[in-house]
C-alpha cells in the first residue's frame, strides 16, 4: 500500500497538465485593397497559446471562398478576385486550435477602393431629334454615367470626342461634370447635315490602391442628333435661267412657258403660289398661280414692245416662316419676240452722231458737192426697215443718174445711204451749179413695200491759183534798237486771181528764229518789233529773214528781208570789280584806284564815263578824281570814331556815269577796313557802386560792376577784373562780357559764411579793370550784409486719433499742427511714412492720407480692419515755403498715433484640434470632462468675448446607425488669454452599455450674437475593455506609485491610461494569492479603440516594460469583465462518483506496478528539490518552495504575466521535511553546473533529469511520479519548432 499515495499524485499532476488554455486569436478589423492580386499575401492570423502548442489555421463563413490559409503559420492568401462594389465590408471566420482547443471569431474584411470599374452610360443609344431653328446654348439632352468606384474614382467627367461628320465638331458641346450636351452654333437642316452622330467619353478621376499606378478608366457612348426641318428657307426656282420666244401677233391665252419652284424646307415642301411681279411690257403676259404656266394676255406687237420682254416672276409659300412671313423668292424671265415681215422700208435724215444722232423720216435731201469731185457723197440719209429681218434693195432715178450710182444696194440692216461719183467730169461748176436724183428702197420679198427720196446735188467752186509778191527782196530796213513792241518797220503785201482768195491771203516770217525779233500780220503784211529787249545793236546789228504769202489753199509765195539796227544809249558803265576791299590802320593814309568801261559805241557820248562818291555817314572822309577813279581820305582814320558794330568797316558807294541821253550809271561798293590799336583805357559805367547780399548764402551773387574799353578789337578791349583790397578774402569776382561790356559779377566766396550777427555788417571793396595792354582802372565797391528768414519750423504736440474699423466718414479724423518763429512764413505739410501695426510689428499702408494742410483724413479706397492692423503711426514733415536760408523743413518729423476700434465684424474662429475624443462610460459621472473646443474671435474686448454651447447630441452605434438624444453633455467656457476654451462633460452618468459614439454639436457665441458651430466625436468604451491590475503593494502605495505605473503602462502600450479606481483587493483573494491593491484601468487610442486585456498583457511582456511594473507591485492582470458563473454543486456529484470510481481503479493498477521501496521514492523527490535549489536567483522574494504548492515566486511563477524572463524556480524543503532527509539530499549533489543562460528559453524542468539505473538501457526511467510527470510535460514542450505566442520557461506546472 505503500504505492498508493504515489500513484495518486501522479494521476493528480497528469490531470493538472492536461488542463490547457485555448489559444487567443487577436485580430479584428482587416482592410485590403479590392485589386490585391491572387495569391497575394492578404494578411496574417495573429494568434497565441499560452501552452505553446503548434496552431493549425482554418478559415470559415461564406466569403472563406475568397481566401486560403497556409494552416502552419496563418498566412492567409487571395482566391479569388475581390470586389468592393460587389460587398465593401463582410466577416471571416477564423479557427485557429491546437489540438486539443479551437478558437474561433469572426473578424470585419474592409475593401479600400482601388478604381477598377468604368463608368457606364445609362443610356448607350440615344436618338434625339432637334430643330435646326434650336437656338444656340440650349441644352438638347443629358448624358448619364455612373462609376459604382468611390471618391475621386467614382467622379465622372464627359467629353465629346469625335463627331460624324467631322464638320459638327464645333456645333456642340459638353458639360464636363453634369453631362448636358448643349448647341453652341446654328444648325441648317438644308446647308449642313442632316444627321449628327456624337462620340462621348466618359471618363472617371482616377485611383489607386494596392499598385503604385494611378488606373483611370473612360467609357464611349454614341448618340444621334437628327435635324429637323423648320420652314426657315425661301423658295427656289428650278432650271434657272428662263428664257423663251414668242411670235408677234401671237393669240391670246396661247401658253408660252412654265416656271417651276419648290420650297427649299424639303422636310415641310410647302405649296408655291406664282405672281408676276414686274414687267417690262405690263398686261403682256400672265401666269398661272399654281402651276406657273405663263401665257399670252394682250396682242404682241414687236415693233412697239421691241425685240424681248423681262419678267420678275414671284414664287410665294402658302404657310407662314419662322419669322412670321410669307416665304418668297423671284426669278426673271427673258422672253423673245419673233418677228414678220409686216412693214415697208422708209427713209431717214438722221442729224448729229452717236448717242446723240436723231433720224426723222424724210422724203427731199440736198447736199453740196465740190466741182471735180470723186468718191462718195455723204446726203445723211439712212433707211430703215422695222421689221426684225430685213431685206432692201435700192436704185436710182432721174436724168442724173447716170453721173452717180447709190451705195449699198442691198442691205439686211438699217443702213447709211450714200451716193458715188461715177463721172467727176461732169460736175463743172462753169456749166452748172444743182442736179436732182431720187433715191427707190423697195422690199424683194413684197413689192408693194417701195419708198422714194429726191435728193438735190449744189456744185461748189475750187481754188487753182497761187498769190506773188511785187518784189523778190527788200533790204536796208532800218530799225532803232529797243524799240518799243509793235513798232511797224515796213507793210509789204501778195496778190491772188482767185476770187475766193480774195481778202484771204495769210503772211508769215520765215525762218521761226526771226519771229523772237520781228513778226507779220498774217492778213495784211505789216512787219513790226516784236521784242524790245533782244532787239540790242550791241549784240546783234542785222538781221536777214523772208516773207510767206499763203491762199486759202496753202499755195505759197516768198520775198527775202534785211533788218538794220541802228545804236541808243543803252549800256550803263561796268566796273571792272564787283567791289573794293581795302585795309588802312587807323592814322593811315589811304588810295585807290576804281576802273569801269561803257558798250555802247565807241567814241561817242554814250561810251564817255565819270567817277563820284555816293553821300553816305562816313563819305565826307574821302574824294574821287572824276577822270581817273583814284578814291582817297580827306581826313585821319580813327577806329573809335567809327561805331562799334561796323567793327572798323567804312562802306562807301562810289558811281560811273556815261554822258550819252539819257545817262546811265553803275555803282561799286568799297569796303574799308580800320584796324584797330591800342589807344584807350578801361572805363567804368559808375564812378562807385553799392550792394547788399543775405547773410549765410555761401557763394551768393552780390552785384555787377562794369567797365567798357573803347578799343574795338578784343586784342585791346578785353578787361579782366580783380579785387585788390577790402574783401578780407570774404568775396569773389568773375568777369563775363556781353557786347563788348564787361561785367564783374561779385559773389561771396564759397568758403565763407557771411554772418549779420558779427562785427563786420559792411565792405568796402577796391576793385581794379585791366585791359590785356595792361591799361588800368579802379572803383569803390560797398557791400551791406541782410539779415534773412532762416528759422525751421518745428510741429506742435499732436494727439492720439481715435477712428472705427471699416468707417467711411470723409471728415477730418486729425490734425498736425506746426510753428515758425519767422514772422513771414507758409507751412505746408508732406507725408513721410505711414506705417500700421499689424501682428504686432509694424509696416507700410495707406489707410491714411495727409493732406497738406495737416488734415488726416481716412483713406477710402481701402477699408480699416481692425483684426488686420490696429493701430497706425504717421510721421510728416512740415515745410515752410516762404524759408530764404537753411532748411525748409522740421529737424524732427511729426507724429500721429491713429489707434483704429474695434467693432463686432468676425464671428467666432474654432481653432484645430483634436475632434475624436474617447470616454469611458463606467467613469463618465456627471460633470466628467470629456471633450474639449478652443476659439478666439477676431474681435477684442467685450466683442471677443465668447460662450460654449451644446447644440446638439447624436449617437451613432457600431452598425452606423444615428439617433437624436436628449443632451447628456454640457459646455463650461473658460479663458486662457485670447482663448476661450470649451470644456465637454457629462449633465449625467452614461450608459456603460452602449456601443459606438456620440456626435456632438458644439457652437461658439461672442456677445454680438455672431456664432459658428463645430461637430466632435467621443467614442464610448464599454466595460468589456476593463483591465483589472492586481498588485502585492497595499491601497496606499499603489496610490502613491499611480503616476509611475501610468507613465509604465502608456509607454509599453502607446495609449492612454485611464484608471477608474483603485481599491482593496477582496480578503478572499488577498490571503489566496497574496494581491494587495486592484487597479480598474482602461487603454485608450484617441481613433475611438481600445485595448482588450489580452492585448495589455501582450504588450507590457516585453523585458523592459515588464521588469519596471514588476519593481512597481503589478503580479496579475484579469479580465473583470469575465464574471465567474455560479456553479450548482448538485451537478457535480455524477461526476464524483465516477471520478471516484476511476481513482480507484488507477490505485490498483498503481499498486501493483510500485515494486519499489518508500524510501527509495522519497529520495528521488529529494533529489528534485535539490535540483532546484541548485538554479541561482537573484531576485528571490520568497524562501524555497516545495513543487506541487500554489507559492511561486513572482519573476517566474506567474501564469498571468506569461513574461518571458529567464528566471529559475527555487525549490527547497519546507519545515515538515526532517533532518534526515535533507543530509540525504546533501549527499546527492550533482557535480556539474546547474546554472543556465539568461536567454534561455526552454523549460528549467528540462534540465532535471532522473538517474538511469545501472542495469537499464533503454530510456529513462522515473521512480518518482513527480518527476516522471514533470518529464513528460518537459518534452512535450521541448520541441523545436517556433510557436506564435510567448513561453514562460520559469512556469511549468500548475497549482495543484
Amino acid at each position: 500500500m505503500e504505492c498508493i499515495p504515489g500513484g495518486f499524485l501522479l494521476f493528480c499532476v497528469i490531470s493538472l497538465i492536461d488542463a490547457k488554455n485555448a489559444p487567443t486569436i487577436h485580430n479584428d478589423l482587416t482592410k485590403l485593397c479590392e485589386d490585391i492580386p491572387k495569391d497575394h499575401l492578404a494578411f496574417k492570423i495573429d494568434a497565441t497559446d499560452k501552452d505553446n502548442d503548434r496552431l493549425t489555421y482554418s478559415l470559415s463563413g461564406e466569403y472563406r471562398i475568397y481566401f486560403r490559409v497556409d494552416e502552419t503559420n496563418g498566412d492567409v492568401f487571395i482566391a479569388r478576385t475581390l470586389d468592393r462594389e460587389s460587398v465593401n465590408v463582410f466577416p471571416l471566420g477564423i479557427s485557429v486550435s491546437d489540438g486539443d482547443y479551437v478558437a474561433t471569431k469572426e473578424i470585419e474584411i474592409l475593401l479600400r477602393e482601388a478604381n477598377d470599374n468604368k463608368p457606364i452610360f445609362e443610356v448607350t443609344n440615344f436618338d434625339t431629334p432637334v430643330k435646326e431653328n434650336t437656338k444656340t446654348g440650349t441644352s438638347l439632352f443629358k448624358v448619364v454615367a455612373t462609376d459604382y468606384d468611390i471618391s475621386q474614382g467614382g467622379q465622372v467627367t464627359y467629353s465629346i470626342t469625335d463627331v460624324t461628320p467631322r464638320d459638327g465638331l464645333n456645333l456642340f458641346s459638353i458639360a464636363p461634370i453634369t453631362g448636358d450636351v448643349t448647341l453652341t452654333r446654328a444648325l441648317n437642316y438644308t446647308g449642313l447635315n442632316r444627321y449628327y452622330r456624337l462620340q462621348i467619353n466618359a471618363t472617371d478621376g482616377g485611383g489607386r490602391c494596392f499598385y503604385n499606378e494611378t488606373n483611370y478608366f473612360s467609357t464611349i457612348a454614341y448618340y444621334f442628333i437628327t435635324v429637323l426641318d423648320a420652314p426657315d428657307q425661301n423658295p427656289k426656282f428650278l432650271s434657272l435661267p428662263y428664257i423663251e420666244s414668242v411670235d408677234e401677233n401671237s393669240a391670246v391665252d396661247q401658253s408660252v412657258y412654265t416656271v417651276t419652284a419648290i420650297d427649299q424646307d424639303t422636310g415641310i415642301n410647302d405649296m408655291i403660289i406664282y405672281s408676276i411681279e414686274d414687267s417690262t411690257a405690263a398686261g403682256l403676259f400672265k401666269i398661272s398661280s399654281n402651276d406657273g404656266i405663263i401665257s399670252v394676255a394682250s396682242e404682241i406687237d414687236r415693233e412697239k414692245i421691241g425685240d424681248t420682254v423681262t419678267m420678275i416672276i414671284k414664287a410665294t409659300e402658302s404657310q407662314l416662316d419662322i419669322h412670321g412671313v410669307y416665304a418668297s423668292a423671284t426669278a426673271s424671265i427673258l422672253i423673245n419676240i419673233n418677228d414678220i415681215n409686216d412693214n415697208k422700208p422708209e427713209f431717214y435724215k438722221c442729224e448729229g452722231s452717236g448717242e446723240l444722232q436723231t433720224c426723222n423720216k424724210a422724203s427731199q435731201f440736198e447736199v453740196d458737192v465740190a466741182e471735180h469731185s470723186l468718191g462718195s457723197v455723204p446726203i445723211n440719209m439712212m433707211v430703215k426697215d422695222a421689221d426684225k429681218i430685213k431685206s432692201i434693195q435700192l436704185t436710182l432715178k432721174g436724168a442724173d443718174k447716170d453721173v452717180f450710182s447709190v451705195e449699198p444696194q442691198f442691205s439686211t440692216t438699217d443702213s447709211v445711204v450714200q451716193l458715188v461719183v461715177k463721172e467727176p467730169n461732169k460736175l463743172d461748176y462753169e456749166k452748172t451749179q444743182q442736179m436732182v436724183v431720187e433715191v427707190i428702197a423697195s422690199d424683194p420679198e413684197e413689192i408693194s413695200f417701195v419708198s422714194t427720196a429726191t435728193v438735190s446735188i449744189r456744185l461748189t467752186d475750187i481754188n487753182d491759183n497761187s498769190p506773188t509778191f511785187p518784189k523778190d527782196s527788200y533790204m536796208n530796213l532800218k530799225v532803232i534798237e529797243h524799240s518799243d513792241v509793235g513798232t511797224v518797220v515796213t507793210i509789204i503785201t501778195a496778190d491772188d486771181p482767185d476770187t475766193m482768195d480774195r481778202d484771204n491771203i495769210t503772211y508769215m516770217l520765215l525762218p521761226e528764229s526771226i519771229r523772237t525779233y520781228f513778226d507779220v500780220e498774217p492778213k495784211t503784211g505789216v512787219i513790226y518789233v516784236k521784242n524790245k529787249t533782244l532787239l540790242d545793236r550791241e549784240i546783234r546789228p542785222s538781221y536777214s529773214a523772208t516773207i510767206q504769202a499763203k491762199d486759202s489753199d496753202g499755195k505759197p509765195a516768198t520775198a527775202l528781208l534785211q533788218f538794220i539796227v541802228t545804236d541808243i544809249n543803252d549800256q550803263p558803265p561796268v566796273i571792272n570789280k564787283e567791289y573794293y576791299q581795302e585795309f588802312v590802320k587807323e592814322g593811315s593814309q589811304f588810295e585807290l584806284q576804281v576802273e569801269a568801261t561803257d558798250a555802247d559805241e565807241p567814241d561817242t557820248l554814250n561810251s564817255q564815263i565819270t567817277f563820284a562818291i555816293l553821300p553816305s555817314k562816313y563819305s565826307d572822309d574821302f574824294i574821287i578824281d572824276p577822270d581817273t577813279g583814284v578814291l582817297r581820305n580827306k581826313v585821319e582814320l580813327d577806329r573809335e570814331a567809327l561805331d562799334a558794330e561796323l567793327k572798323g568797316k567804312i562802306e562807301l558807294n562810289v558811281t560811273a556815269t556815261d554822258k550819252g541821253t539819257p545817262s546811265l550809271s553803275t555803282m561799286v561798293s568799297v569796303f574799308i577796313y580800320v584796324e584797330d590799336v591800342n589807344d584807350n583805357v578801361p572805363l567804368f559805367k559808375n564812378p562807385s557802386y553799392k550792394f547788399s547780399v543775405q547773410e549765410g548764402e555761401k557763394g551768393a551773387f552780390v552785384g555787377t560792376v562794369l567797365a567798357q574799353d573803347l578799343d574795338q578789337t578784343t586784342d585791346f578791349n578785353r578787361i579782366a577784373f580783380r579785387i585788390i583790397s577790402g574783401g578780407f578774402d570774404s568775396f569773389a569776382i568773375l568777369t563775363t562780357s556781353e557786347e563788348q561790356v564787361y561785367m564783374g559779377n561779385i559773389t561771396v566766396d564759397l568758403g565763407i559764411d557771411l554772418d549779420y550777427e558779427s562785427a563786420r555788417q559792411k565792405y568796402t571793396l577796391q576793385v581794379e579793370a585791366t585791359d590785356l595792354g595792361q591799361k588800368k582802372a579802379v572803383v569803390t565797391v560797398e557791400v551791406d550784409v541782410l539779415d534773412v528768414n532762416d528759422e525751421r519750423p518745428v510741429f506742435l504736440p499732436s494727439k492720439p486719433v481715435k477712428v472705427k474699423e471699416n468707417t467711411t466718414l470723409t471728415e477730418v479724423i486729425g490734425r498736425f499742427e506746426g510753428w515758425d518763429e519767422d514772422g513771414n512764413h507758409s507751412l505746408i505739410y508732406e507725408l513721410e511714412s505711414l506705417k500700421c501695426r499689424c501682428n504686432g510689428s509694424l509696416s507700410p499702408c495707406d489707410w491714411f492720407v495727409l493732406e497738406p494742410t495737416g488734415d488726416v483724413r481716412v483713406n477710402l479706397e481701402h477699408t480699416l480692419d481692425y483684426e488686420l492692423c490696429d493701430r497706425a503711426m504717421m510721421e510728416a514733415q512740415v515745410i515752410d515755403k516762404y524759408t530764404e536760408k537753411g532748411e525748409n523743413s522740421s529737424l524732427i518729423a511729426g507724429q500721429m498715433e491713429i489707434f483704429i476700434e474695434d467693432i463686432n465684424d468676425n464671428a467666432p474662429q474654432f481653432l484645430i484640434s483634436d475632434s475624436i475624443f474617447v470616454v469611458v462610460s463606467e467613469s463618465a459621472s456627471k460633470g466628467t470632462a470629456v471633450g474639449g473646443v478652443t476659439a478666439t474671435d477676431r474681435d477684442t474686448e467685450i466683442n471677443a468675448q465668447l460662450q460654449f454651447k451644446v447644440s446638439e447630441v447624436r449617437f451613432e452605434d457600431i452598425n452606423k446607425n444615428t439617433s437624436g438624444i436628449r443632451s447628456l453633455f454640457e459646455a463650461v467656457t473658460t479663458q486662457q488669454k485670447d482663448i476661450y476654451v470649451g470644456i465637454i462633460q457629462t449633465s449625467e452618468a452614461l450608459d456603460v452599455t452602449l456601443k459606438g459614439k456620440y456626435w456632438i454639436t458644439v457652437t461658439a457665441t461672442d456677445s454680438g450674437g455672431l456664432s459658428t458651430n463645430t461637430t466632435l466625436q467621443i467614442f464610448t468604451v464599454d466595460t468589456s475593455y476593463r483591465v483589472d491590475l492586481q498588485f502585492r503593494k497595499t491601497q496606499a502605495e499603489v496610490i502613491e506609485s499611480k503616476p509611475a505605473i501610468i507613465r509604465t503602462l502608456t509607454a509599453a502600450t502607446k495609449a492612454l491610461v485611464e484608471v477608474v479606481t483603485i481599491k482593496e483587493a477582496p480578503s478572499e483573494t488577498s490571503r489566496a494569492s497574496s494581491v494587495g491593491a486592484i487597479m480598474v484601468a482602461y487603454f485608450l487610442y484617441s481613433n475611438g479603440t481600445a485595448l482588450t486585456k489580452n492585448e495589455v498583457e501582450l504588450m507590457i511582456s516585453v523585458p523592459q516594460h515588464a521588469n519596471q511594473l514588476d519593481q512597481l507591485g503589478l503580479m496579475y492582470i484579469t479580465d473583470s469583465s469575465i464574471k465567474p458563473t455560479e456553479s450548482d454543486p448538485l451537478k457535480y456529484v455524477p461526476y464524483g462518483i465516477m471520478a471516484g470510481l476511476i481513482i480507484v481503479l488507477v490505485v490498483l493498477i498503481t499498486s501493483l506496478v510500485c515494486t519499489r521501496r518508500n524510501y527509495r521514492r522519497k529520495l528521488k523527490a529529494a533529489k528534485a528539490m535539490n535540483s532546484a535549489t541548485m538554479v541561482a536567483s537573484d531576485n528571490l522574494k520568497s524562501g524555497p518552495v516545495v513543487p506541487g504548492t500554489n507559492k511561486y515566486t513572482m519573476e517566474g511563477a506567474n501564469p498571468v504575466l506569461n513574461l518571458n524572463i529567464d528566471t529559475t524556480m527555487v525549490l527547497d524543503l519546507d519545515g515538515d521535511s526532517s533532518d534526515v532527509d535533507k543530509v540525504s539530499l546533501d549527499s546527492l549533489d550533482y557535480s556539474d553546473d546547474m546554472n543556465t543562460s539568461e536567454m534561455d528559453t526552454k523549460p528549467i524542468m528540462q534540465k532535471i533529469q532522473e538517474e538511469e539505473e545501472p542495469e537499464d538501457v533503454g530510456p529513462p526511467e522515473y521512480i518518482e511520479p513527480l518527476g516522471a510527470a514533470l518529464a513528460e510535460r518537459t518534452q512535450k514542450k521541448g520541441s523545436d519548432d517556433h510557436r506564435v505566442g510567448i513561453s514562460n520557461p520559469a512556469f511549468s506546472t500548475t497549482d495543484l
